[in-house]
């Protein structure tokens, strides 16, 4: 997995569809819970009349920790919750978890480190096993590719539809039933 200097990202060879359910079965999985998505395609379109690749906001809370840490610090909620994304980009997939600890060293308050610790590791965890849930090992899950600045996958890409593709925008659209969907 490669940590930027705010992020958790993996790239991974699954179609974006396939990213989310595994992202969200992972969130769950680590006691998540998404309180809210935004649908930036969608968003994009209505609101600007352009066509982008797909790209999906979760917004993740796990509750026992968020109140630690709000206990620790009542103004910390507006940090929260934990956006873990999922987005095309030239035809590659990435998967991406803010790094809490690096968010939180923005607030002065040493009973933070410990909490966002344990954020880190299950955000971690999640992006990881979002592209080996497959029930593959992760030695042998072609399909999930560290990304690297330089390198690209040594494996051959599954085909993808266009962008503008009926067929994906569907499948997309029943991911996010309109109840639990919000837009900017």
């Amino acid at each position: 997995m490669l940590a930027t200097s705010y992020a958790l990202t993996r790239t991974t060879l699954l179609l974006f569809d396939e990213a989310v359910e595994r992202v969200r079965a992972e969130l769950k999985a680590e006691g998540f819970g998404v309180l809210c998505e935004i649908d930036v395609q969608a968003t994009m379109r209505q609101k600007l009349g352009v066509e982008e690749e797909p790209y999906l906001i979760l917004g993740a809370c796990n509750p026992p920790l968020a109140h630690q840490a709000l206990q620790a610090e009542p103004e910390l909620g507006v940090l929260l919750p934990c956006n873990v994304i999922v987005y095309e980009r030239d035809g590659k997939t990435q998967i991406s978890a803010i790094d809490p600890e690096r968010m939180l060293s923005i607030v002065d308050n040493e009973r933070l480190g410990p909490v966002a610790a344990k954020v880190k590791e299950r955000l971690g965890a999640v992006v990881e096993r979002a592209c080996t849930a497959c029930g593959l090992s992760a030695q042998m899950d072609s399909r999930c590719v560290p990304r690297t600045r330089s390198s690209a996958p040594l494996t051959a890409q599954r085909t993808r539809p266009p962008v503008g593709s009926r067929g994906r925008r569907a499948r997309a659209q029943a991911f996010m039933p309109p109840s639990r969907s919000s837009t900017w």
